[in-house]
């Protein structure tokens, strides 16, 4: 066999082999890597570039050493799983560097990070005040959370006693011009139904680079032409309004009778009315 037709069979199957693996390993090997686990992922790479060029070794070895690694690699992710002894000793503890403003020097030297590495991941998150920051940790990984003081956090409608209705994720229906049928029928939609709000916008399925649906059945498009202005979607505050008048009509109906009995049945549709308002209000405002 000619040695360029060798290579491109022993690169096809390192390829081959390499993919089956990281599929096995899971989705770990690509984000969380620890320390063990990035020294597998160059092992293995090293290992497949061996399978590809080193045509002088019989290429099964190669196969045979990726297996090893694969198997302990499995072993010891399993082991992590049952035991947090084992967690701790592999992966070791999240070390914290700031507790209540205070930045524990000792801690620093332990992980190796000077003060202008700590002061760099504490801008990444927008704090550039230590005092502002109730706990900050760094995690196995060498990522660094932190936790800020309760006057520096963000305020959320929870803070203001405001409940809001839960938000599921929006579903895209059309993607480079072509209508997701599943994500559509996920919503409980038709083509026909899509196409009317095209209609109503003004706008043709190729022109739509990316339309999403929202959990309150509405359409959000991104057009290839990004001079072209698309109207956003007020199904919600229509409604809302909507249900306002209907709230005021009812208020003025009772008002403007002499009729008691009518006056009374008025004043209680418009209180049930305002009711309903308020239980709608967190997902008509949102």
């Amino acid at each position: 066999m000619l040695d360029w037709v060798e290579i491109v069979l022993r690169t096809f199957l390192s390829i081959v082999v390499l993919f089956l693996m990281t599929k096995l390993l899971g989705k770990r090997q690509v984000t969380q890597l620890s320390f063990f686990e990035y020294i597998t992922g160059i092992s293995i790479g090293n290992l497949a570039a061996y399978i590809s060029l080193d045509t002088d070794t019989k290429w099964y070895l190669g196969l045979v050493a990726i297996g090893v690694w694969v198997t302990c690699t499995l072993g010891i992710e399993f082991l992590q799983l049952k035991s947090k002894k084992s967690r701790d000793f592999i992966d070791s503890k999240g070390t914290i560097l700031i507790r209540d403003g205070k930045i524990m020097e000792d801690n620093l030297k332990k992980e190796r990070l000077t003060s202008d590495e700590l002061m760099e991941q504490l801008r990444k998150r927008s704090v550039f005040k230590v005092a502002d920051v109730e706990f900050a940790i760094m995690e196995p990984s060498g990522e660094i959370n932190v936790l800020l003081t309760r006057e520096n956090q963000p305020l959320t409608p929870k803070h203001l006693g405001i409940k809001v209705a839960p938000e599921k994720e929006p579903q895209a229906v059309i993607m480079d011009g072509v209508i997701m049928d599943e994500p559509l029928a996920t919503l409980g939609f038709s083509r026909a139904w899509l196409n009317t709000e095209l209609v109503k916008i003004g706008v043709t399925v190729e022109n739509v680079f990316l339309g999403q649906v929202d959990s309150y059945g509405q359409l959000f498009v991104d057009l290839y032409d990004d001079k072209i202005t698309v109207p956003v979607p007020q199904e919600k505050a229509a409604l809302f309004a909507t249900l306002k008048k209907c709230e005021g009509d009812l208020m003025l109906y009772g008002l403007s009778t002499n009729n008691k009995k009518a006056k009374e049945m008025y004043e209680q549709c418009s209180k049930q009315m305002e009711d309903i308002i308020a239980q709608l209000k967190p997902i008509l405002k949102h």
